[in-house]
């Protein structure tokens, strides 16, 4: 059993680093709420395209790995309680 709590927490720091390194290189978004007020359009060609720039895959694994993160986190609590 605590070979694979080793394992697992390997895996966990390993996560815990990608997720922090992802989350500095995203660019912030200054649209927010003066987009709304000004009348801001998202129908344009790079926000129907979004999923497929840098900053669309940057925030796509950066959920994937925030998701990994949760799950290596419940999955440790119930590996300690044992």
């Amino acid at each position: 059993m605590d070979i694979l709590k080793n394992i697992v927490i390997v895996i966990y720091v390993i996560n815990c680093l990608a997720v922090i390194i992802l989350a500095l290189m995203q660019s912030k978004d200054d649209e927010g709420a003066s987009s709304t007020i000004m009348g801001g359009s998202s129908s344009s060609f790079y926000e129907k395209n979004k999923g497929r720039t840098k900053e669309g895959k940057l925030k796509r694994w950066t959920i994937i790995l925030g998701i990994t993160f949760a799950i290596l986190s419940i999955v440790l609590g119930i590996l300690y309680m044992l």
